[in-house]
């Protein structure tokens, strides 16, 4: 018993098979009137019918010579092939179709534009594995173009097919699409010695752990912004070359309470101070008996005690003078005021500000006058900093080391820590 199936015999309700690797890497940048002629010329040869280039011109209303110049374009790309007829020389020619996937994926010639290594890559079952996962997770089917560049990764940055996945992974996750982005993902990799999946992953590790530490930094400092390539660059100076851990970095970045513009190179000077009274102690210098964890304590001491006596100066005065703590709540409404009337869109703003503002200074006169007349210092209710320069910080505004460190001995820390335990 034999099969066949129905001849149609009107050529136009049959189907033309148009390859897509045609579609994606030719067609978009090929003539117009070029690509018409390779489609209906395809859709001849498809049906098994003869048409002459007198009658594919006729039939697009353009010049035979533009037929010839079309071949001759599409011969020059590899997607056709010009077979010569008997002995009459390449002046009469039938034109054949390359097969695009076969010169792609078979054993046939790789059309013009696609490196041959590409070529016999693609017979490498790995790597044709590594294009489908690709294309699935994009989306996409890739181009010729798309499809050499991919491959040549492999032997230009020296890595496997899986990182090359990984990287697709990884920038896909990150919002990423574009193929050079990728690509210097991969690269990036490459020169990092980092040539399988392992291996970057552990980097990537380490890497999102420092993003962690940089973001508690810029936490502990008030900072809302991402840090900027060189502030990472001084933060990595601490954990890499000082090895400080993060809780002695939050430590320092405390010290920047009582500076006005709190940032990184005040934070920086403090550590190398600390990192440098660190090397003296191993080297056996002279403030051996001193560390710097020594000198933090000392100063937060020195602070808190003097905090506490300004709040117990407090105390006795407003329970001296009760008129003087209403002040003091007055003050402190007068600028909550004047603060929500700088953020307002009032047209007599700035009167309303200046009136608070000769409110607020009567009412101050009021408070010198009331603790002058009741045996009180002006200033007696204000902390007195054991050293006005740095604010009991042991650090100028600048970063650098106050003068009052060098007055700080072993005595003096001894004495304090035993008054404290004392209380």
């Amino acid at each position: 018993m034999a099969f066949r199936r129905e001849k149609i015999s009107d050529l136009f309700l049959t189907e033309t098979s148009v390859e897509n690797i045609f579609i994606n890497e030719y067609m978009a940048t090929a003539p117009g009137d070029y690509v018409k002629i390779y489609l209906i010329a395809l859709m001849y040869c498809d049906a098994g019918m003869a048409i002459s280039n007198e009658d594919i011109a006729k039939t697009l209303a353009i010049e035979v010579e533009d037929v010839l110049k079309a071949w001759n374009y599409w011969e020059k790309k590899g997607i056709v092939r010009k077979v010569q007829k008997g002995d009459k020389g390449m002046l009469e020619y039938d034109v054949e179709f390359i097969s695009l996937k076969d010169g792609l994926y078979g054993t046939g010639a790789a059309p013009a534009g696609i490196d041959q290594s590409v070529q016999s890559s693609m017979a490498d079952l790995e790597i044709q594995d590594m294009l489908n996962t690709i294309e699935q997770m994009t989306g996409n089917v890739m181009n010729g173009t798309e499809v050499t560049e991919i491959i040549s990764w492999i032997n230009d940055y020296r890595v496997t097919p899986e990182v090359i996945i990984y990287a697709f992974k990884y920038s896909l996750n990150k919002k990423k699409k574009n193929i050079k982005y990728i690509e210097a993902v991969v690269r990036n990799w490459s020169e990092e010695g980092l040539t399988d999946v392992e291996s970057i992953e552990e980097k990537l590790s380490k890497s999102d752990k420092r993003q962690y530490m940089y973001s508690r930094v810029f936490k502990a400092l008030g900072f809302t912004r991402n840090a900027t390539e060189e502030e990472r660059r001084i933060m990595d100076t601490w954990f890499d070359e000082m090895e400080f851990n993060i809780d002695r970095v939050l430590e320092a970045c405390k010290r920047t309470a009582g500076i006005s513009s709190p940032n990184i190179n005040y934070v920086n000077k403090v550590l190398a101070n600390w990192h440098e009274e660190q090397a003296n102690i191993e080297a056996g210098g002279r403030r051996s008996d001193v560390t710097a964890g020594d000198l933090s304590r000392y100063y937060e001491i020195t602070r808190e005690n003097n905090e506490k006596t300004a709040e117990a100066h407090r105390r006795e005065v407003f329970a001296k003078v009760p008129r003087i703590k209403e002040i003091e709540d007055e003050l402190i409404k007068s600028a909550s005021d004047m603060m929500k009337l700088t953020l307002s869109g009032r047209e007599d703003k700035q009167e309303a500000i200046a009136k608070l503002k000769n409110q607020a200074e009567l009412i101050r006169t009021e408070e010198a006058f009331l603790l002058t007349d009741n045996g009180f210092e002006v200033d007696y209710m204000e902390i007195k900093y054991s050293c006005d320069r740095c604010r009991d910080t042991g650090v100028l505004e600048t970063g650098e080391r106050c003068q009052c460190q060098s007055e700080v001995t072993r005595e003096k820390i001894d004495l304090l820590m035993k008054s404290k335990q004392a209380r």
